[in-house]
Parts: C-alpha cells; structure tokens; sequence
C-alpha cells in the first residue's frame, strides 16, 4: 500500500550525447520528463515542428494503410487474439526497421493511391446511377436530347409534372391556347411525370414557350448529344468497366498484405520517433550543453545514476519533488491487478493515500458475492489462467486477467455459500437421469438459499455495506490525523463513525439483547450530542453554531441512503441463481432421448453463456460503483497526474531490455 516517493532529477549533458543519453532514458523507463512552457534563462528550445510533423504524417500514413487492408483483406484472427502481447524484439532490429521504412512508407503510399483510384470510380458509378435515372424516361425517344430546332419547326423536349397520355395533352395543349398548331409524341408517363417530345411552326415558338411554361414544362437537365438508349449503353458499360477496375484495384491492394507487419513495425518507429522528439522539443539546451528537468522514483535513483555513467559527459542533479510531481503506485501481486480500478477513477493526489488494496479486497469481494456461482467462477479461473499461459499478455492485460481471476475466486467461494453451481445444475440433472428427488441444501447443507434466505442476506450485504463505509472513513480520518487537522478527524469523522456502530449495535440489540440495544442507544446518543456541539463550529454566535450542529444530523439520511445500496450485493446474486435454475429448467422440458440430450446441451450451454456475459458486467459495474460512490466519496479526492516514464511506447512490439 504505497504511493513511491519522487524526486526532481535535473541531468545535464554534452549536446553531441543527446542521442546516446535519451535512447538510454527511452529504453529504461525510469524517467517522467517535466514539460514546461518556456525554456530557463540562458536556454532556448529546438524546433523539431518539421520533424514532428513529417513523423506524425508517416504515422497517420501507415494507419490509413493499415485500416484499407483490414477493409479490402481482412486480417484472420483467432477470437482470443486480443489476449496476446506485442510481440518482443531485441534493440538492434529498431535499426532494421528503420532502414526498412522508406520502402514500406513507400508501399502505403501505394496503397492509398490505389484505395483513392477505388474511392474516385466508386464516385463516378454514383454519377451514373445518377445519369441512368434521369434517362429511364427517356429509354423509347429515338432523336437526342438536345435535338434543335429546324428551319420550319421548333421542337421541344421536356417533362410535366403530371400525368399525360397522348390524348389528354393534346385536350390540354388546345384547350389553353386554340390558335396553336401541334404534334405530341409522349414517350413516357407515370403518376407525376411525363416525358414528351412536342412539334409546333417555328413562328409559333414564343407562344408555345409561355403556354409549356405555364404547364410546369422543363427540359432535361444534362441533354446529350446521343440517342438516350445509345446513351444509357454506353454508361452501363461504362460502369461496368469501372467495376472490373475496382476489382483488379482491391487485388492490387491485397497484394500488399504481406507487408502488415511490417507496416506495423514502422508505425511503431515513427510513433517512437514522435515521442523523443516531443522530448527533445522541451529540452533547455544552449550552444555546447542540454538539460532534461524530470521525476524519478526515489528507489529507481541508484538505477539513474548507474545508467547515466554510460554517457561520461553526463551530470545527475537530485531536488526535492514539487507538488507537480507525478504519482507512481506500488502494490503486492493481490492489489496490483485493481490499480487500473483506481486510475479508471482518477489517480491519487499527494493528500491521499494509495487506495489500491483496500479497493482490491472489496472489489473481489462484492463481486464474487453478485456473480455467486461457483460453475462460473471455476470458468473465470480456468479462462483467465489459460490466457496468461498461452497467450503471455503484456502487464496491462496481464494485470486485467489477474483481476478477474482474482474475482473468480471470489465467485466460487460465495458460489458455494449460496449453494449455486451452474445454478441448480446437480440437483436438475440428477433428478433428469434418476428419477429421484434432491435439493441443492441436501448436497451443500451449509448453503444459503437467495430466495428462502432473502431476509437474512440483505442484512448480511447492509453489514459488509457498513463495514465499507467505515473503512472509507477511517481512511478519511488517518488522513486528516497525518495531516495534524485533529479536528476534523475525531469532530467530523470519527463521531460519525462511532454514530453509525452505536446504531449498528442497537439494531442488533433490538433482535439479540436488550443490553446491547441500550449501549448502542447511548453511544448513538453520545455521538449525536457531539455533533450537535462540534458540527456548527465554524458558524458566528452560539445560536449559528447551534442550528449548524443541529442541521449536520441531517446527513444521516445520507449514510442510510449509502447502506441501501449495498442490497444490489443480494439483488445481482439473487438474479444469477434464478436465470441459471430458469436455464436449468427449460433445458430438461425434452426429456432424455437423443433429441432431448441435444436439445439440453444447446439451451444449457446458450443459457448459461447468456448468465455469465449479462451477470458478469453487471457485477463488474455495480462492484465498481460501490467502490467509486460509497467509499471514495467518504476520503478519496484524486485528481493525481499518474507517473508516466519517457519510454517506447509502441503499440505493436516491444524491445527486450537488457537489465
């Protein structure tokens, strides 16, 4: 249970050993470099913006290929190849790697020039779709349509906005105006349009315009020199030989799929490139000298210094932290795995104190006793126990693994607490094939069942609540007590605590003892006194000290509030019994013949994966919500900036460091 302390390092060193000095520091990962604005009087910075951003871009550009072949060839994947770590390589094939990037930035290139030619003709198919719509109602016209006028006749073509036949447009063209001389061919007709091709004497034109005009009249939107059905021909072939060009286009692409990973290395050198440019960026450096400003565990110091003796020009200098200093957390192998739980929630601030173990403790706890079934906690062991070996994850999956093993030990402990294996599995089944009558208490007389034993359960879960609650505070008042604020440890914390056992210990008297009930009462009483007293204290006048200390007993409903929720610990492990025994049942309405064997293996295996995926999360967000809600609401304020050493941070490999 520790925060490691910090120290200020300042090393300064010959310009012609930065290279030298920052591989050394990327490849130790015992530095957080501090960032600051502005270089120190006497420094300037180096503007490494044309180096980031050529890095950057080569960055993006290997991702952007990445992501076309994953589209185009998809990669195969087992389903449990998330598990896997990045894959280890020795500090020599970084400089292969590099050597190898100008041919594979080369081959993205490629890549998304051959995915833009795919972009372009899938837009130009677009386009056509486009053309061959407008044209549909064109298919029968046998002239152009852009077909001009001749020396004795004006031709119009163009749509209407309703329907025509023949004869009714005729009616209409004559009726509006009597005086004009016509031909109508209708090539086409629906509900709300209609696509004719109207003949009248050239010095009747003008007339003819106002009347179409009037009549919604309009002429095609792109008309073409050609015939519309030798147009539409000509674009479905068209279309059709940019669809072979797509096709021979994602061949090419997938043609480059031998070089994934090799994309991926070279993404992972230039992110690193990134990342010590970003360093060098902030460094204060002068003509001849550089300077690093940064934090370093006070345990790691002797490893600093040893590892600073291989650049002779180098000089380590050691401060005291400032409160800028960032937190670095250190747990044994149990409340490891829960410091990503309390980082999820914020890092600890200087103030507080590491949380870690006591969250680990309760998160298994609570969760084990929401999942409560010891078939699936034994899954959760053996599956989480089998990706470690096999797949050999990194140390931020490795840890999540351990924390869900760690859970599923839990889980088999209450599983066999409340009398669940897979449910209600052996008695169901042992019934199905015998013919005779168990019950789950008969196989596990110790069992405690969540539906007859409901009652006793939820006082059970407000207890392990209270027991919560008071550890949060009790963390509230070791921290007020280091910080010498002796008044708000015993006045504002610990009064409440001893309040709320004085009325733990009076609830218990009402059903065990009078005695009991009759100590609880007085300490309950005693406390409540002192609050009334001490709670107003930084009120003006005694009548504001009184109403403040009489108005503090309000936050009891606060408390009591905290203490019911911790009924969902009954409520999630009453929910995973039943769905199991429900599972359990219907898997046996077919009985023992071949097709009922079938049938209960497929609803059994289905049900039960079913329980397991909805109750595991459920049971992973309530358990944290308790932990984040209940009782780091009662002491922890976070806020801390995590230790974050200069390293290679690589998404895909990671280098083998020589200790």
């Amino acid at each position: 249970m520790a925060k490691l302390k910090m120290k200020a390092v300042r090393i300064i060193a010959l310009k012609q050993d930065r290279k030298r000095l920052l591989e050394h520091l990327q490849d130790s990962e015992l530095v957080h470099v501090k960032h600051t604005e502005t270089a120190e009087n006497g420094f300037r910075r180096t503007d490494t913006s044309s180096q980031l951003k050529q890095f950057e871009k080569n960055a993006e550009l290997t991702e952007k290929a990445l992501k076309i072949l994953g589209n185009i060839s998809p990669e195969k994947k087992g389903l449990l190849s998330s598990f896997r770590g990045r894959r280890e390589i020795d500090p020599d094939e970084i400089g292969e790697i590099a050597s190898r990037s100008g041919k594979v930035i080369g081959i993205c290139n490629k890549i998304v020039r051959l995915d833009a030619q795919m972009t372009d003709n899938i837009a130009e198919q677009a386009r056509i779709r486009t053309s061959l719509a407008q044209l549909q109602p064109w298919k029968k016209l046998d002239i152009p349509l852009n077909t001009g006028d001749t020396d004795s006749m004006a031709v119009f073509i163009g749509t209407f906005p309703k329907e025509y036949d023949e004869k009714l447009l005729s009616s209409a063209l004559a009726e509006k105006e009597p005086e004009l001389v016509f031909e109508t061919e209708v090539i086409y007709a629906s509900s709300n349009l209609t696509s004719a091709v109207i003949y009248v004497p050239k010095h009747q034109k003008e007339q003819a315009e106002l009347l179409l005009r009037g009549m919604g009249f309009s002429r095609p939107l792109n008309p073409t020199s050609k015939v519309p059905k030798d147009k539409v021909k000509r674009l479905l072939q068209k279309s059709e030989t940019l669809k072979q060009k797509n096709e021979e286009l994602k061949q090419d692409i997938a043609g480059y799929a031998e070089y994934r990973d090799s994309i991926r290395d070279t993404q992972d050198y230039f992110t690193l490139r990134v990342q010590k440019y970003q360093v060098i960026a902030g460094l204060d450096q002068s003509e001849h000298i550089f300077v690093l400003n940064g934090y370093v565990p006070e345990e790691d110091m002797e490893k600093l210094e040893t590892l600073c003796r291989k650049v002779p020009s180098a000089v380590v200098e050691w401060e005291e932290a400032d409160e800028e200093a960032p937190v670095k957390l250190k747990n044994n192998k149990f409340a490891e795995p829960a410091e990503s739980i309390v980082t999820m929630y914020s890092a600890p601030s200087h103030d507080d104190i590491d949380p870690t173990p006591i969250l680990a403790f309760f998160f298994y706890f609570f969760f084990g006793m929401m999942f409560s079934d010891a078939g699936y906690g034994l899954l959760l062991v053996i599956a989480t126990a089998i990706g470690i070996k096999v797949f050999k994850p990194d140390k931020k999956m490795y840890n999540n693994l351990k924390l869900f093993q760690y859970c599923g030990i839990s889980t088999i402990f209450w599983g066999l607490v409340f009398g669940s294996v897979f449910g209600d599995a052996p008695a169901v089944f042992y019934k199905l094939f015998t013919g005779n009558e168990i019950q789950m208490k008969q196989l596990m007389p110790w069992m405690l069942d969540t539906q007859k034993d409901a009652l006793f359960i939820m006082i059970m879960s407000i207890a392990f609540g209270l027991v919560h609650v008071l550890v949060g505070m009790g963390c509230k008042f070791y921290i007020c007590f280091r910080k010498k604020q002796y008044a708000e440890a015993f006045f504002d914390t610990g009064l409440w605590m001893l309040l709320l056992i004085g009325i733990a210990v009076l609830a218990v008297g009402m059903a065990v003892s009078p005695v009991l009930l009759y100590i609880g009462a007085g300490i309950a009483i005693a406390c409540a006194v002192g609050l009334v007293l001490t709670q107003g204290r930084a009120k003006k006048g005694f009548f504001g000290k009184l109403i403040g200390g009489v108005a503090s007993l309000y936050d009891i409903t606060s408390y009591v509030s905290d203490l019911l929720s911790y009924s969902r610990l009954l409520a999630l492990g009453l929910t995973t019994g039943v769905m199991a025994q429900v599972f359990n049942m219907l898997s046996t309405l077919m009985g023992t013949n071949v097709i009922g064997i079938l049938f209960m293996i497929v609803i059994f295996l289905a049900g039960h994966a079913i329980t397991i995926g909805l109750n595991a999360l459920g049971s992973y967000v309530h358990t944290m919500r308790l932990q984040y809600v209940e009782m780091f609401s009662k002491f922890y304020e976070g806020g801390g900036k995590p230790f974050e050493p200069f390293s290679l941070n690589s998404k895909n490999f990671k280098v083998k460091i020589d200790n």
